[in-house]
């Protein structure tokens, strides 16, 4: 791909360094569900500890908001900011254990950081946070943060860091927060020598390969539209990223499809994911109005 709207936090150091003693597995076969080829989460389950691999992920989630509250970079929760991206993710939530058991049991967290940086990630585990950039800079209406959101989410239901982690990919463990970084932000030393200390502080980003993102792109679209939200959002989300990038992408995308394909599979896949919106309204797809958006985005 080209470039990727949002990279991820993963905490995996120690994950990479047991799974390169470990003997090759067996991967099962990809499945298609609800229309949508997926990989067994059984291959990733073979390479990274599950819930001990979230435990640590929790652990630097909480490091991430402590050190944004001391920065006061950390939103409140009275804020109607706040208050909107969770009560979108509450609709949500309910609908992703269809494409992860495990995640019914999760301690689901949602938070804002006041950054400019136009991101958003979801943690294995399910603690989420959006970057103030991306509500402010692209004019988010609740649809398109659905699908922000449910991109973001899928990533961590179909285990996709874990997948990263048991391929050795250090190199992308190491990447920097988008843009100047959360260490330019919060004003955390980048050159900490601790390599914990560093991820933890920094929170380090991984890079998803194509699949992946193709994958959360799909299922995004499935849950914001069974959660009641217009999948057709996500076409207009990455007709905004151009708008906002003047055609360059943002620093924080990687070399992941770009927006056409996405839009283009996108749009392949409506028919499968528009009825589920529908029906959530009560109406047939071709009594659906046209989407709306909040058509500025601003950089």
């Amino acid at each position: 791909m080209t470039r990727h709207p949002f990279k991820h936090l993963a905490f995996i150091a120690s994950l990479c360094a047991a799974t390169a003693l470990a003997p090759l597995p067996v991967f099962a076969q990809a499945t298609v569900q609800d229309g949508i080829k997926v990989r067994p989460l059984s291959n990733t389950r073979i390479f990274a500890g599950g819930e001990n691999f979230n435990e640590k992920s929790k652990l630097q989630y909480t490091q991430l908001l402590r050190e944004a509250k001391d920065k006061n970079a950390l939103v409140s929760d009275n804020d109607p900011q706040v208050k909107r991206l969770r009560a979108i993710a509450q609709r949500i939530i309910p609908f992703a254990a269809r494409w992860n058991d495990a995640a019914s049991s999760w301690q689901w967290q949602i938070n804002l950081l006041n950054s400019d940086e136009v991101n958003a990630f979801c943690m294995p585990g399910g603690q989420i946070a959006f970057y103030s950039g991306i509500l402010n800079k692209l004019n988010l209406t609740d649809d398109e943060v659905a699908v922000v959101m449910g991109h973001e989410i899928s990533h961590a239901l179909r285990e996709h860091a874990q997948a990263q982690a048991g391929k050795g990919n250090l190199a992308a463990v190491g990447a920097k927060l988008a843009g100047a970084g959360l260490s330019a932000w919060l004003g955390v030393d980048p050159n900490l020598t601790s390599t914990a200390t560093n991820m933890a502080a920094q929170g380090v980003m991984l890079k998803f390969s194509r699949d992946d993102e193709r994958e959360a792109d799909l299922i995004g679209m499935d849950l914001a539209a069974r959660a009641g939200f217009d999948p057709r959002a996500g076409v207009v989300l990455w007709q905004k990223m151009a708008a906002v990038s003047k055609g360059a992408p943002p620093e924080f995308l990687s070399t992941h499809p770009s927006g056409s394909d996405r839009i283009s599979q996108m749009n392949n896949h409506m028919a499968q994911v528009l009825p589920l919106y529908a029906r959530t309204k009560g109406v047939s797809v071709d009594a659906l109005p046209p989407y709306r958006s909040n058509v500025v985005a601003t950089r």
